[in-house]
């Protein structure tokens, strides 16, 4: 019975970082739409903006998309895109 929940949790982890995999890919494209528009920004933010979209998709690409996740969220939050 043990062995069961283990080999259940197991598919659960492998499927749910393809979910996270996913998600990245939708923030950078919300950040570069928004960017694209020109929002009211300081030069300093969009500065800040680039960097973190950057950084995410370099940990997108390391296949570290928690921390991906978490830059691109920075990013939103600061052009204020849900």
């Amino acid at each position: 019975m043990k062995l069961r929940h283990f080999i259940v949790m197991l598919c659960l982890l492998i499927f749910s970082n393809g979910a996270y995999a996913y998600r990245c890919t939708i923030d950078m494209r919300k950040i570069d739409e928004a960017l694209a528009k020109k929002p009211a920004i300081t030069e300093t933010q969009e500065a800040e903006v680039r960097k973190l979209r950057a950084e995410g998709e370099t940990l997108h690409n390391k296949g570290k998309h928690t921390e991906a996740l978490e830059a691109l969220h920075r990013a939103l939050e600061i052009l204020d895109v849900q």
